[in-house]
């Protein structure tokens, strides 16, 4: 080989380590640069955003990303419109993908998005009381049609549960193995979907007899808190503010969404329920319910659950409101807590 073709081997090699694969070269040659920045931003705004190019290359195109969601490309590098509309809520990493001479650049810029709209202010008025098993550690809640199904935690006390609600009687009841915390639970296609806490785990329950019937895993998730489902999506929460969407055919968790009001997250989201078109979230440790826009994460309004857990008997045992239960009545919710002796048929109203 000769001396010709050795340097030019060795020239293209120094290239591509220097400059196609060396994150710390891509990003001193560029940035990206928002024209008269904000601390966050709302689905209405649009900002304009134009390409730092430090050592003046000549750009052949650019490509901008929301994650990993392509938003625009353009040859015009200097200037471009980034519209926010449709776009979902939450911490977003804006990435500019920036093409030279055959080689990908990368540069990136944390971009937070909440709601545009402030949540409208709901409270409660109390239809009916009926007696709850003041042993169960409440963790989710649903009806099929009469019959209220309840998935209860605890080490060593977890439960899978089918109640006449009227009465509190438990018709069946699956006990968890020990190793076990239960945690939120979904029907959807004849099938019980049961979380574990710290487990990575999943249950899965044929509806009618409550035979376990397999098992699913989460791993993107944090932890296993609170699931419902809108009759094809199933919707997990992992006591962050995220809100993980799962294929109800594979289980797996594709995306999620993060729970933003127009001023901040809402953190430790837990027990869900599908309420007409909206997640209703219970937050834990607080008297309140989130109800959120399953699109992008906003919180359009927030129910005071305040002074229910007083009407309660009060014990060493008493825990937080956790149990969301909807039957399909208008504005009409079942609500429970942990440890507590009593469901309230509740009518939402506003406050």
């Amino acid at each position: 080989m000769n001396l010709y073709k050795i340097v030019t081997i060795i020239t293209l090699a120094l290239l591509i380590i220097n400059c196609g694969n060396n994150p710390e070269a891509n990003k001193n040659l560029f940035a990206i640069q928002i024209k008269d920045a904000k601390k966050t931003y709302t689905p209405d705004d649009s900002f304009l955003v134009s390409i730092i190019n430090k050592k003046n290359k000549s750009i052949d195109s650019v490509i901008f990303y929301f994650n990993s969601e392509k938003l625009i490309s353009t040859k015009n590098h200097s200037k471009t419109t980034i519209t926010l509309s449709n776009q979902k809520l939450g911490k977003r990493k804006l990435i500019a993908k920036v093409f030279l001479e055959g080689i990908v650049f990368e540069a990136s810029h944390k971009v937070t998005l909440v709601s545009s709209t402030k949540p409208k202010l709901y409270t409660y008025i109390i239809l009916e009381t009926y007696p709850h098993d003041i042993e169960a550690y409440t963790q989710g809640l649903e009806f099929i049609q009469d019959t209220l199904y309840e998935s209860t935690g605890l080490y060593k006390k977890s439960s899978l549960r089918k109640t006449e609600y009227k009465t509190g009687k438990v018709l069946q009841k699956i006990t968890l193995a020990d190793p076990y915390f239960g945690e939120g639970l979904t029907i959807l296609n004849d099938k019980i979907y049961q979380l574990t806490w710290h487990e990575k785990i999943g249950f899965i329950y044929n509806l009618k007899t409550l035979k376990k019937t397999g098992i699913f895993v989460y791993d993107k998730s944090k932890e296993g808190w609170g699931l419902c489902n809108n009759g094809e999506t199933i919707y997990k929460s992992d006591g962050t503010e995220k809100i993980w969407l799962l294929n109800s055919k594979t289980l797996a968790e594709e995306s999620y969404i993060e729970i933003y009001t127009n001023t901040k997250k809402i953190k430790s989201v837990n027990e869900l329920e599908w309420v007409e078109g909206k997640i209703y979230a219970n937050i834990y440790e607080k008297d309140a319910i989130a109800i959120v826009n399953p699109e992008n994460g906003a919180v359009e309004g927030v129910i005071d659950l305040k002074g229910l857990r007083d009407k309660v008997s009060q014990h060493p045992e008493l825990n937080v409101l956790n149990g969301i239960a909807y039957k399909g009545e208008e504005n009409i919710l079942y609500i429970t807590g942990k440890n507590w002796d009593k469901l309230f048929k509740i009518e939402v109203v506003s406050k």
